[in-house]
């Protein structure tokens, strides 16, 4: 096993060599925040497609990848005098060690969800929040911030009781969608979309993983009647494509 020291402190030297005036690289150089976090995104994104393979030589490289992303940010800061990559490593180490007081503190108990809530709650107002929709990132993922919004939102109790609303309510988006206008069609999509996040959530599953899971399921199945169609898959009739699509479905059904 490599020492976890040496190898970060390599990386952090690279880092900085390839960000040096004269003698470094002219891509890395010309890089800012916003240039390189839609590459920290697609990162994080590859670190758990590589998961969902089970891809652990993958998972290594992709975990490095995203490493690399965290020292690049920091760097940047550093050169601009507001932190370093030392401060990231403390921040969240003090931030793990306030939300474990029953592991590092003189608290006992188990760490359930709503204790885990109360103390991120207690951060956030620490930091000045005034509304319970504060901290939720607006670059997240559609589906996943709808979620996000939506529990912060039952935390305080604005929430369905039960799950017959949100299905009324997703009843009441769909005719709302086909009533609408080409100028509020967008919106009245969206307010669908996120009627249909609050009804999953009803029966607490989590929204992006859903949606993730159907995409790959619905490739794959794709995919394999491609296959069945031996190429001629575009220049069948739309009923011969669903005699296909049921055909894998029944093929994968009878998988034990």
């Amino acid at each position: 096993m490599a020492d976890p020291t040496v190898q970060l402190t390599r990386l952090l030297a690279i880092m900085t060599r390839l960000r040096d005036p004269e003698h470094g690289c002219e891509w890395d150089l010309a890089q800012d925040f916003a240039s390189i976090a839609p590459y920290t995104i697609e990162e994080a994104y590859e670190v758990a497609d590589a998961i969902e393979r089970a891809d652990m030589a993958d998972l290594r490289g992709e975990l490095g990848d995203l490493l690399l992303q965290v020292v690049f940010h920091a760097r940047i800061a550093e050169e601009a005098g507001h932190f370093a990559f030392a401060d990231v490593a403390r921040s969240i180490a003090d931030k793990m060690e306030s939300r474990h007081p029953h592991i590092f503190g003189d608290q006992t108990g188990s760490m359930g969800e709503m204790r885990w809530e109360n103390l991120k709650q207690a951060e956030r107002e620490a930091a000045g929040a005034t509304s319970a929709m504060d901290g939720v990132a607006g670059a997240l993922p559609g589906l996943m911030r709808a979620q996000k919004l939506q529990k912060r939102a039952a935390r305080v109790g604005f929430d369905w009781p039960d799950r017959e609303g949100p299905k009324a309510k997703i009843i009441e988006e769909i005719e709302e969608l086909e009533e609408a206008s080409s100028d509020s069609r967008e919106e009245e999509a969206g307010d669908l979309l996120f009627a249909a996040v609050n009804l999953v959530r009803a029966y607490g599953i989590d929204a992006e993983a859903a949606l993730r899971a159907a995409n790959v399921k619905f490739e794959r199945r794709f995919r394999a009647m491609e296959t069945l169609s031996q190429g001629t898959f575009p220049d069948l009739t739309l009923d011969q494509q669903e005699e296909l699509w049921q055909a894998v479905k029944r093929d994968e059904n009878s998988r034990p």
